[in-house]
């Protein structure tokens, strides 16, 4: 069965039988010189950064899926409450996180 997960407190029509733990996902990543250069570039123009939105978006995208895989090493049935935080190390690097609560289902 594969981990559910949600960012409410409770699962839909599920019954939370144990409290396994804080689960977390983390990435850290860099564009590249070449990438930074062409965004620097675009924003010139103003608008959406496309090469920062897809970065941004693959990292979310794994630090869920480390997140998912440290739940099933807890074997959790669910993650309640998931959220995302994110920060910027130096100029060229960000930092994301995907954490949640690890619980069993009745």
């Amino acid at each position: 069965m594969a981990v559910v997960v949600t960012t409410a407190f409770e699962v839909a029509g599920r019954e939370i039988e144990e409290t396994l733990g804080t689960v977390f996902g983390v990435v850290v990543r860099s564009q590249g010189l070449g990438g930074n250069i062409l965004a620097s570039l675009r924003s010139l123009g103003g608008g959406e950064i496309h090469e920062y939105t897809r970065l941004l978006e693959d990292t979310r995208r794994q630090a869920v899926d480390r997140m998912l895989e440290n739940a099933g090493k807890m074997g959790a049935d669910a993650v309640v409450a998931m959220r995302f935080d994110s920060s910027e190390i130096g100029q060229t690097m960000t930092e994301v996180v995907a954490y949640g609560t690890a619980v069993k289902l009745r």
